[in-house]
Parts: structure tokens; C-alpha cells; sequence
């Protein structure tokens, strides 16, 4: 008992670092970004997508290193599953009526095609070398037509020194002490999301043996919610200020990253494993939340009572998760 209640409390420990540390990382690549010309609309939908999805990768790289196969895919579904039909679902709530708008119909396509990819790849049961690479080779064409939608935008470029006078030699200083800082930030978070992706890890494998359960149980569920805290809270957020473009596209642009980079990228260390519970639930659940939200993106919008339908689907899955044989 004593050592369950131990590892419950390593367990959350990890997750808080590693969602903490991606919160940093974000952050500090947002102002490393800004002052090295990058356009702020593409590190608000790249960027930021991307670093909501960091304790994903962090865990599932971690995963794989340590001989954890079966969580990688597991943990990707479950986000994938979590994000949907959990935060999209709390997301109407919160706003009543969620619009979708034209300009994520390329979006759409691309979380369809994404989701077809992972499937095909992932019905002989493992991910190999050669498939993990053809899975970032496709997240590298989609990042390819994100940045070349965004093409025409002006970027911000960073401050010059006009002339040696003492007022601008001390600006100049004070941007190199305030960007030394957040590049001391980056790699403090860096740092941070390894550390907590080991121990979520390992906290996970010594739960599952205390419980007499599977990893894959509780990385589909416990794992992958407490990975999609970040996606949760930018996408509510930005759902309350009624930014309902930036709200959606974060849950398509993380699901996207999810299914690509985080299911191709740890195949490169070694071949990962799918296992029963993930293949027979999770992944019809992927299905049927992709097929939801298709439903809701020719209706153009998410009414209040299909929130409450995709938190019932959700409250299904993992009843039917709790009780798998």
C-alpha cells in the first residue's frame, strides 16, 4: 500500500514537471523565435501546437528508451482520444457554441490523412524503423504546408545598434542579458521534461506491477490526460476569449504532431510494439472521435449539447478501458 501511494505521488510529481517544463519550453521558444524574425502567427500555430505536445514526446521517447514500448502508441491514442472528445467537448461547454471556420478545412485534411497513416502503420501490430521515418517524413510535409500558407507575412526583426552611444550600447546589452536568460530557460526546460518523462516512465512500469495491470492501461488513460494538460489550458483559454480559430487549430495541430512525430520518433531507437488493449479499443475510439469531429466540421460549428455528447463518448471509453479482458 505504502509503495502504491509512493509511486501515485512520483507519477503526478512527473507529469507536473513535465507539463511545467513544456509551459517553459514554449515560452522561451516564443521569445527566441520573436527575436530571430520568426512570424508570431507561426509560433502560435506551430510552435505552440507543437510544444503542447512536448510531454507526449518526452514520455514516449523516454518509453522506448527504456524498453517501454507498448506506451508510445498507447499514450498517442489516448491524447489523440483526449483531445477530442475530452477537451473539445469541455471546450463547448465553456463557450456554448464553438464556430469552425473555413481556413481550417486544410487542417482537417491533413488530422484525416495523419490519422489514416498511423492506422495503416500500426495494424501489424509495431512500428519499424522504416515506418517511424516515412510517419516524420509525413509530419515534415505538414509542417512544409503550414509555413507556406503563412508565407506572405512580415516577421519582426530584432533591434539594431544605429550609432556607439552609450544609451544604445546599454539597450543592446540588456536584449543579449534578457536573451541569455531565456536561452538559460530553454535548456532548464529541456532538462526538466527529460528528468520528468524518466520517471513518468518508471513510475508507470512500477504502478502496473503493483496493480497487477498493463502499462498500456494506464498510459492511455492517467498518462494521457495528464500529457494533454497543456492543450487543455491554451485551448480553453483561448475558447473563453472567443479566439476560436487558434482553440481548434491547437487540438488539430497537436493531434497531427501526436500521430507523426511522436509515433515516428521513437521508432528510431528501437522497433515499438502495440499491444491488445490499444489495437481492440483504443484505436476504434480514434476512429469513431475522427469521425465525430468530421460530422461537427461540415456543420461549420460545436454546439453545446454535442459538448456534452463527446464528454459521454469519453466517460465510455474509459469505462470500457477499466473493464477490458
Amino acid at each position: 500500500m505504502i509503495s502504491l501511494f509512493f509511486w501515485v505521488l512520483i507519477f503526478i510529481a512527473s507529469i507536473i514537471l513535465v507539463v511545467k517544463s513544456a509551459d517553459w519550453l514554449i515560452f522561451s521558444a516564443e521569445k527566441i523565435g520573436l527575436a530571430f524574425g520568426i512570424s508570431p502567427l507561426v509560433i502560435g500555430t506551430v510552435i505552440v501546437a507543437m510544444g503542447t505536445s512536448l510531454p507526449e514526446l518526452a514520455s514516449s521517447t523516454a518509453a522506448a528508451i527504456k524498453q517501454e514500448t507498448e506506451i508510445v502508441t498507447s499514450n498517442v491514442i489516448g491524447s489523440n482520444v483526449a483531445n477530442i472528445l475530452l477537451i473539445l467537448g469541455i471546450m463547448t461547454i465553456v463557450a456554448r457554441t464553438l464556430k469552425l471556420k473555413d481556413l481550417i478545412t486544410l487542417d482537417y485534411f491533413l488530422l484525416a490523412t495523419s490519422t489514416v497513416l498511423f492506422i495503416l502503420v500500426i495494424m501489424d501490430g509495431k512500428i519499424e524503423f522504416s515506418e517511424g521515418c516515412m510517419l516524420i517524413l509525413a509530419f515534415l510535409v505538414y509542417l512544409f504546408f503550414s509555413f507556406y500558407r503563412r508565407k506572405g507575412e512580415i516577421p519582426q526583426k530584432i533591434p539594431k545598434l544605429k550609432r556607439p552611444d552609450w544609451k544604445a550600447i546599454k539597450a543592446f546589452l540588456s536584449l543579449i542579458i534578457k536573451l541569455f536568460k531565456v536561452f538559460l530557460t530553454f535548456v532548464l526546460a529541456i532538462i526538466g521534461l527529460s528528468i520528468g518523462a524518466n520517471f513518468v516512465v518508471e513510475s508507470i512500469s512500477k504502478l502496473a506491477q503493483t496493480l497487477v495491470v498493463t502499462t498500456s492501461l494506464i498510459s492511455i488513460t492517467a498518462l494521457a490526460v495528464g500529457t494533454s494538460l497543456p492543450e487543455l489550458v491554451v485551448s480553453v483559454r483561448a475558447a473563453i476569449r472567443r479566439k476560436y480559430d487558434i482553440a481548434i487549430g491547437n487540438i488539430f495541430g497537436s493531434n497531427v504532431f501526436n500521430l507523426l512525430f511522436v509515433g515516428g520518433f521513437p521508432s528510431l531507437f528501437r522497433v515499438i510494439n502495440v499491444d491488445a488493449l490499444t489495437l481492440s479499443l483504443g484505436l476504434p475510439f480514434l476512429i469513431l472521435a475522427t469521425f465525430l469531429l468530421l460530422i461537427s466540421y461540415f456543420s461549420k460549428k460545436l454546439h453545446f449539447w454535442e459538448g456534452i455528447m463527446y464528454i459521454v463518448f469519453y466517460t465510455w471509453f474509459i469505462i470500457k478501458l477499466t473493464f477490458f479482458k
